[in-house]
């Protein structure tokens, strides 16, 4: 039909690639609807997200596109005009292929890790390539996948000669003349499409998160748009103003004692639960270690059955929240008590954030050391751990053990390499030892025999919110790693005088339904909810704690319980103080998404959209009016906002104490 209005051969040629590659970018995200669609969400749910996601496509598509049609305008120019720019332009589309898979891979990767599509934050791990690509070779089939790449480009490559082919012979002898007229309209087509809709503001990526539901806005981004169109955001941005504006807000939230000085330092002396033995601090950072995935979350798998002996034994708090997922941004949050707020990159990897006062430096008389079993220089660890003085770093390279896989050696050598240590202290001592072993690629050390691994049906794993029978047995071996570290510990004689804090580095996405109300699910609190332990059983009765903490609280609730005043800086709390009002913990994540948990509420919104969304946490909560949900709503929107701003000005700003 179009060979009979005399196009020119280069628009019937882009058209056919035009449909060919919207053909490639429907399909893609057809696989990652059904690859990894939440349970409850179904195709009609999502047909807003397909539509929507048409407009971002045919942006990425023309923009693709648009370079052959601009260039034809000159009869010299085109595709047709010689077996050289034949040659030229067919290149440049296998390079373009090639480019728009390895994205695709990149971003189906990307949400089988963290549920998330492809973003700027993935240049974190680029400017640490030698242990993520280590990481990725241990994890994934890397040869067939790269093999498979090529494989698939090549194929392309002979289409899109196929095609230039079947345009030569459908034409051939209709004597269709260069007309420019023809290639100015089609340079507008696809300039409109790049535009993105009818109005005078383009199309931006925040659209997609009007849609309901995190799944279904990221269902409607392709990752080309949602990775370029943030990378602008990986600079810090924070107002002074803004966090003058809310203080009055903060301040009452953490009670402090003056609400008109635009100040938070406060130093707290010791409280009523303190010691005066002068105990030592053992702080375990515990990779991955999702509450939903654990016994104590009642978990039918009972993953950690020895973990939950000690939480039986110990100060336990079941709502803990860490105010981000990843590593860096949780081990970032422990020692400063300020939620990593800044999008895309890690205030670990910014050199303006990465100074920071932290409360470890209260510990006067003890000696300070660091546990990790691999490289201190991911992510830059070892940057943010130089603001504690005198800490002595314990890392790859100092043990006797031998390496496991990319993250070091195994959690169980890494605490009998730590017990070593505590064993010859004559001082007391604070330690962090952080775990990494809970992790892709999910390996179980050959010489630990005793660790058996179980069988489980795939179908109880999904039910359970494991996605697969590696990383069920590697969650268990985390819990065999603390049993052998506390049996170790236990015939030492610092253990009687020593205060064990566990605390997830983060959690992890996945279905919670079978443990906890729907909002865990479905608003994604798994990627927060961890546990939080303080183990001391001959210094403390044990007790269970309902009420919601953050992990910004450890630093503070740990220097409460030693006999001498701290410092404090920043968000964090004593959780342990019996004045403590105000149960809450800020959760925020890079999709622009912040929130406030609440001992009955979970109030989230996005930061391009003010309306907000307020969730029961309870099964059964209370009867509320509506009115009385609205003013519950504003108050809550109003301390997000107060967090997130402060936290902002916070990273830029506590260095000078």
């Amino acid at each position: 039909m179009l060979v009979k209005y005399k196009l020119p051969k280069t628009i019937l040629w882009v058209t056919n690639l035009l449909v060919l590659f919207f053909a490639i970018f429907t399909l893609f995200r057809l696989a990652t609807f059904f690859a990894f669609k939440p349970g409850h969400v179904s195709f009609a749910d999502v047909i807003p997200s397909f539509l929507m996601g048409i407009q971002y496509d045919m942006r990425w598509i023309s923009i693709i596109l648009l370079p052959i049609v601009l260039c034809s305008i000159v009869p010299r120019l085109t595709p047709f005009y010689s077996s050289r720019n034949k040659a030229i332009w067919t290149g440049y589309l296998v390079f373009i292929t090639f480019f728009v898979f390895f994205f695709f891979a990149a971003d189906m990767g990307s949400f089988s890790y963290n549920q998330t599509r492809l973003d700027a934050g993935a240049m974190n791990f680029v400017e640490d390539p030698g242990i993520s690509v280590r990481m990725m070779w241990q994890t994934y089939p890397l040869f067939w996948m790269l093999l498979g790449l090529l494989v698939a480009v090549l194929l392309f490559r002979w289409m899109y000669f196929k095609s230039h082919w079947h345009i030569i012979t459908r034409t051939d002898g209709h004597k269709i003349p260069h007309r420019r007229k023809y290639f100015i309209i089609g340079s507008i087509i696809l300039l409109f499409f790049i535009w993105g809709r009818f109005a005078l503001q383009p199309l931006s990526a925040k659209a997609c998160f009007s849609l309901n539901g995190s799944f279904s806005s990221y269902l409607a981004l392709n990752p080309l748009q949602n990775f370029f169109s943030t990378l602008q955001l990986r600079q810090p941005v924070y107002s002074e103003e803004l966090a003058r504006k809310n203080f009055p807000v903060v301040a009452d939230m953490l009670e402090l004692r003056d609400k008109e000085k635009f100040n938070y330092k406060r130093i707290i002396s010791p409280g009523s639960n303190a010691l005066e033995s002068k105990p030592n601090v053992v702080l375990v950072l515990c990779e991955s270690f999702s509450m939903y995935k654990s016994t104590m979350s009642g978990n039918p798998l009972n993953t950690t059955p020895f973990f939950d002996s000690l939480c039986k034994n110990g100060i336990f708090f079941e709502r803990c929240f860490t105010p981000h997922f990843s590593t860096a941004r949780g081990l970032f949050a422990t020692i400063t008590g300020i939620p990593d707020v800044q999008l895309f990159k890690f205030s670990t990897r910014n050199p303006l954030a990465i100074k920071q006062h932290t409360i470890i430096d209260n510990f006067e008389g003890y000696n300070k050391h660091y546990f990790l079993g691999g490289s201190a220089g991911f992510n830059n660890f070892e940057g943010l751990l130089k603001n504690v003085d005198g800490l002595q770093m314990h890392t790859e390279g100092s043990f006797t053990a031998q390496p496991v896989n990319v993250w070091g050696i195994s959690d169980k050598d890494l605490f009998y390499e730590a017990n070593k240590v505590f064993k010859q202290e004559k001082k007391p001592f604070f330690a962090i030892v952080q775990t990494a072993y809970n992790h892709r690629p999910y390996m179980i050390p050959a010489a630990d025999t005793d660790f058996v691994k179980k069988t489980v049906p795939i179908e109880e794993l999904l039910k359970y919110g494991f996605e697969s029978e590696d990383e069920y047995n590697t969650f268990r071996y985390s819990d065999y790693s603390f049993q052998k570290f506390m049996e170790a510990a236990q015939k030492e004689d610092y253990f009687h005088n020593t205060i064990f804090v566990f605390i997830g580095d983060h959690g992890v996405a996945g279905n919670a339904t079978e443990m906890y109300p729907p909002v865990w699910t479905t608003a994604r609190l798994t990627d927060e909810h961890v546990p939080f332990l303080i183990y001391a059983p001959h210094l403390f009765q044990p007790s269970v704690r309902t009420e919601v903490v953050s992990q910004i609280d450890v630093l503070p609730t740990i220097a409460g319980l030693i006999q001498q005043p701290y410092v404090n800086t920043t968000l964090g709390r004593n959780v342990l103080d019996t004045a403590k009002k105000n149960n809450f913990a800020f959760i925020t994540n890079t999709a622009g998404t912040i929130g406030l948990v609440t001992d009955e509420f979970y109030f989230t919104k996005n930061l391009n959209y003010p309306q907000g969304q307020l969730m029961y946490m309870s099964r059964s909560p209370k009867n509320y009016t509506d009115k009385q949900l609205d003013s519950i709503k504003n108050r809550l929107s109003q301390q997000t906002t107060a967090i997130f701003e402060t936290a902002r000005y916070m990273l830029m700003n506590n260095k000078d104490y």
